[in-house]
C-alpha cells in the first residue's frame, strides 16, 4: 500500500493540525488512520483490535481537548495505536515494539502527549485524578480525561479511583469505552450491569442544554451544583425504577452512545468539555472496527501477527514439528488432571485463551472461571474454593500477579491452602516490554512462608510438577514458566510426583558447576556442551535446581564440597532470586564456595525479541560461555 493515498493524514503531524481541520473532514482522518493502522501491523505486528476500535475516540479527544496541554490518560495501552500516530510517531511507528523502537505502550519518556505508564489494566481513574487535582492545586486550567476499557472496569483499582473520585473535588472526564471485550470476552457484573443500562439521548440533550443554561445564570456553583445533581439524580430514578451507579456517587453520568461516531463525539465532548464536577460518558465501540476478519473474531485478531491485509489471512507459519507453547501443554494437561480429579477448578483474570484455560473451559466449563481483570479477587477466590475442599488451579501472567501479591500472602499462604498459582508469562517476555516482563516473581515470593516454588526446565517437567502440585497435603505451590514454545515436540509423558524440594544432576563435572532453575537450563545444556567443545580435557558440572523454595540441601552439600567458584542463572531479577539463595545457603552453611550469579540486572529490561533482551540482561548463551571460560 502506497502511504501516499492518505491525503488528510499525511498532513497531520500532530494534534495542532488535526485541529485545524472542518469537523467534516473528521470521517475521512478516522478512515485513512484505520487504514494506516492495518498496513502497518499487517507486517509489524502488534495489538489490532483494540486500536481499531477506538479510532474514532482518539480523533475526537484530539481534536476536542489541547493535548498535551491538557491531559488523556489511556487504559488500557493497547489502545492507543492510533494516538501515536496522531502525536507526531507515525514516521517512526513502524518500529513499534522492535529494539530501541517505539515502546508498546505509552510512556511518558517517550512523548510528552503520553501521560502515563499504562501496559497494564484499570489505573487511568486513579492516575487522572491525581493530575487532575494537581492541576487544582497549581491554579491551571488542564482539562483531564481518563479513557478506561477493554474489560479494564472490572478491575478492583478502578472501582477505587471511582470511589474517590465521588468524593475528592475534581473536574475529571471519564470515559468508558465499552466494548464488552478485555481479551476475551468480558465477564462479571459490571459487564452485565452496562449491557443493561440505557439513558437516553433525547434525555442527555436536554439535560445539556439546561445545565449550560444554568451555568450561564450561576446555578451551578459547587454547592448549588451538587444539590441539582442530586434532584436530577432522584427524578430520573424515579421515573427509570433504577439507580444509576455512577450518579448514585454524585457522578454525572452520559451515555451510553455509538463510539464509532466521530461527528457525535465531538459534538459530545465539546458539551461536556466545561462542565464542572466529575462525568462519565459511556459508549459503545466494536473492538476490530472496521475490518471484517477483526470484528467477527476480535480476540484472535486482539494481538494477530503478521497477515494479509487484503485476504485477513493469518500469516503465522507451519507449526509442525515445533514444540507447544507452555500455555498449550498446561492447558492440556489441566484437563486431563481435572479428569482424574473431581476437586480440580480452574481460574483466570480475563486470559482463558491466552493462558489455555480455555480448554477446560470448552469441555468442562461448570470446572472453570474466568473473574475478569481482577487479579487479587482470583487469588482469593481460588482461596475460598480451597478453603472448602476444592483444587484450584489459579492462572495468572507473572507481571499481573504482582498486583496479588497481598492475597498470596494474606489468603492464601498465611492458612497454607491448597491453591496452585501458574505464572504464565515468567521471565523475559519479549515485545511487550517492561510492563509485562515476568522479572521479579521469584524474589518477591522467595521470602513467603509456606509457598512451594517451582520452575520446569521442559514440558514433560511441567507436567510432573502439576500434578504433584495438586496432590494431597503440598499446601500452596507455585510453578512458573516463560512465554512461547517450549523445547519438546513429544512432549507428552506419564504424569508422576516429583519430590518436593529435588533438583536434578543434569551433567557431571570436575572444574566447576552451573545450578539453573528453569527452561533456561536448556541454554545452559548448549553453552556446556560447546565450552567442552573448545576446552578438552575441562569438564562443566550443571544442576537443574527446579525448586527455588524449598531448595535441595543435597545439591548445594554436594556443589558446596566439590567445587571453589559455581555460576547460579536465572531468567528473573538477580537480587533475590536462585542466586541470591544459594549465596545465602552456603553461607549458613558454612561453605566460601564463590557465586557468580547471573540474573536480570537492576533495571527494567527494555522491549525487543526476548533473544535480544537475554543477550541484554547478559545471561544469552554467548554470556553463559563466557563466565564459565572466565572461571576455567
Amino acid at each position: 500500500m502506497e502511504r501516499d493515498k492518505f491525503k488528510v493524514l499525511n498532513s497531520i503531524n500532530n494534534p495542532g493540525d488535526l485541529r485545524k481541520l472542518d469537523v467534516e473532514m473528521l470521517p475521512q482522518v478516522c478512515k485513512e488512520l484505520r487504514e494506516d493502522i492495518l498496513y502497518e501491523l499487517s507486517t509489524n505486528p502488534g495489538h489490532l483490535a483494540s486500536s481499531l476500535g477506538v479510532v474514532e475516540l482518539t480523533v475526537a479527544l484530539h481534536y476536542v481537548y489541547n493535548t498535551p496541554y491538557d491531559r488523556i490518560v489511556w487504559d488500557v495501552g493497547h489502545q492507543a495505536y492510533g494516538h501515536k500516530i496522531l502525536t507526531g510517531r507515525r514516521d517512526v511507528f513502524c518500529t513499534n515494539r522492535k529494539l530501541h523502537g517505539l515502546r508498546p505502550f505509552p510512556f511518558p519518556a517517550e512523548s510528552e502527549y503520553d501521560t502515563f505508564v499504562c501496559g497494564h489494566a484499570s489505573n487511568s481513574i486513579s492516575a487522572a485524578l491525581g493530575m487532575a487535582v494537581a492541576a487544582e492545586k497549581k491554579k491551571e486550567n488542564r482539562h483531564v480525561v481518563a479513557v478506561i476499557g477493554d474489560g479494564a472496569m472490572s478491575g478492583g483499582l478502578a472501582f477505587e479511583g471511582i470511589n474517590n473520585v465521588s468524593s475528592t473535588p475534581n473536574n475529571i472526564l471519564i470515559i468508558l469505552n465499552d466494548n464488552n471485550m478485555s481479551i476475551d470476552r468480558s465477564v462479571g457484573g459490571m459487564k452485565q450491569y452496562l449491557l443493561e443500562l440505557n439513558t437516553g439521548e433525547t434525555y442527555n440533550n436536554v439535560r445539556y442544554k439546561i445545565a449550560k443554561w444554568m451555568s450561564r445564570r450561576g446555578f451551578m456553583n459547587e454547592g448549588r451544583r451538587n444539590g441539582i445533581i442530586r434532584l436530577n439524580n432522584a427524578i430520573k430514578s424515579a421515573i427509570s425504577h433504577q439507580q444509576n451507579v455512577f450518579e448514585g456517587m454524585n457522578i454525572r453520568y452520559f451515555g451510553p452512545f455509538d463510539g464509532n461516531n466521530v461527528t457525535d463525539l465531538v459534538r459530545i465532548l465539546k458539551q461536556l468539555k466545561e462542565m464542572k464536577g466529575p462525568k462519565l460518558l459511556h459508549i459503545h465501540t466494536v473492538k476490530g472496527k472496521g475490518y471484517a476478519p477483526a470484528e467477527k473474531s476480535a480476540t484472535i485478531w486482539h494481538a494477530p501477527g503478521k497477515f494479509d491485509m487484503e485476504t485477513g489471512k493469518r500469516l503465522t507459519g507451519s507449526n509442525e514439528n515445533v514444540p507447544p507453547k507452555f500455555q498449550e501443554v498446561f492447558g492440556h494437561t489441566l484437563l486431563e488432571l481435572a479428569k482424574m480429579n473431581d476437586k480440580i477448578v480452574g481460574v483466570t483474570p480475563a486470559m482463558p485463551s491466552g493462558c489455555s484455560m480455555n480448554i477446560l473451559m470448552k469441555e468442562m466449563p461448570d470446572r472453570a472461571f474466568d473473574v475478569g481483570i481482577a487479579e487479587g479477587h482470583a487469588v482469593t477466590f481460588s482461596a475460598g474454593m480451597a478453603k472448602d475442599g476444592l483444587q484450584p488451579f489459579c492462572n495468572i501472567y507473572s507481571a499481573f500477579a504482582q498486583r496479588a501479591y497481598d492475597n498470596i500472602i494474606h489468603d492464601v499462604a498465611i492458612m497454607n491452602l491448597p491453591v496452585v498459582i501458574c505464572l504464565d508469562r515468567a521471565g523475559l517476555v519479549g515485545e511487550d516490554g517492561p510492563t509485562h516482563h515476568g522479572a521479579f516473581d521469584l524474589a518477591y515470593l522467595r521470602p513467603i512462608p509456606n509457598l512451594t516454588i517451582s520452575s520446569p526446565m521442559d514440558e514433560k517437567e511441567l507436567r510432573r510438577l502439576m500434578y504433584t502440585a495438586q496432590l494431597p497435603d503440598k499446601g500452596c505451590f507455585v510453578i512458573r514458566y516463560p512465554r512461547g514454545r517450549g523445547v519438546l515436540v513429544d512432549w507428552h509423558c506419564e504424569l508422576e510426583e516429583i519430590k518436593v524440594g529435588t533438583g536434578r544432576k543434569m551433567k557431571d563435572g570436575n572444574d566447576t558447576a552451573v545450578l539453573s532453575i528453569g527452561p533456561i537450563g536448556n541454554d545452559v545444556t548448549k553453552a556446556i556442551s560447546e565450552i567442552e567443545a573448545e576446552n578438552p580435557g575441562k569438564t562443566v558440572a550443571h544442576y537443574d535446581m527446579r525448586f527455588l523454595k524449598p531448595i535441595d540441601n543435597d545439591i548445594l552439600h554436594e556443589v558446596g564440597k566439590k567445587f571453589k567458584h559455581i555460576i547460579t542463572i536465572e531468567d528473573g531479577v538477580r537480587n533475590g532470586g536462585l542466586g541470591s539463595a544459594v549465596t545465602e545457603w552456603l553461607q549458613d552453611n558454612g561453605y566460601d564456595t564463590r557465586v557468580t550469579r547471573m540474573g536480570l540486572p537492576d533495571k527494567f529490561i527494555e522491549h525487543g525479541t526476548v533473544g535480544e533482551e537475554h543477550k541484554i540482561a547478559g545471561i544469552d548463551i554467548d554470556n553463559i560461555k563466557k563466565e564459565i571460560k572466565d572461571i576455567l
